[in-house]
């Protein structure tokens, strides 16, 4: 499971970073210890995921490799791409949790495969996995008005009206991957794509 973002303490609460937020909503759940992956270019942080929850043993826990990247956001696929080649991953073994301009503020979306949408971390790892064949799980964050350029609204922070609702959003974005792994997609997308 991959959080897209960018790297440090500037971008940390930006629109653009749902996906690693998430991550480390994940991470805390499973009380996961992060550890840096120089030459994947990565966080990792390795938990298990069972019916009963996060750290139960059991024949049916799912081994889950949370990571975010170190790189920014149009390299995205560099890291995903040694990870997956590193841990012996398939493209249909991984979820990418990202942000989505084309979905309101607060909405969460589950898909398989799919475009880009002119999402450049999306482009990097479809360029550098050699497809778009994965998991997503798209974490809304609606369009700016006015004339304000889209480059420019990912890469700012929540209004605060909107902070209220972020911790939510990102609950319910981990939410979401706890139920793709648990369940699968179809489930997961009657629960969330409402």
């Amino acid at each position: 499971m991959v959080g897209l973002g960018n790297p440090g303490p500037s971008y940390a609460r930006h629109r653009h970073n749902v996906g690693a937020m998430a991550a480390h909503e994940l991470a805390k759940r499973s009380s996961a210890s992060w550890k840096s992956r120089r030459m994947a270019r990565a966080d990792t942080a390795q938990a298990r995921l069972s019916p009963a929850g996060w750290g139960f043993p059991g024949a049916d826990a799912e081994k889950v490799i949370l990571a975010t990247t170190r790189t920014y956001m149009n390299l995205s696929g560099v890291p995903t791409r040694n990870l997956m080649g590193e841990q012996k991953i398939k493209p249909a073994h991984l979820i990418v949790i990202h942000d989505e301009l084309d979905i309101d503020l607060g909405q969460i979306r589950v898909k398989f495969g799919g475009g880009d949408n002119g999402h450049n971390g999306l482009k990097s790892i479809r360029a550098h996995c050699g497809t778009g064949e994965y998991f997503r799980v798209r974490v809304g964050i609606g369009r700016p008005t006015g004339r304000m350029d889209v480059s420019k609204w990912v890469l700012t922070d929540f209004h605060s009206n909107e902070r209220d609702d972020l911790a939510e959003m990102i609950s319910q974005a981990a939410d979401a991957v706890e139920s793709l792994i648990l369940n699968g997609l179809e489930p997961t997308q009657s629960q969330f794509n409402s």
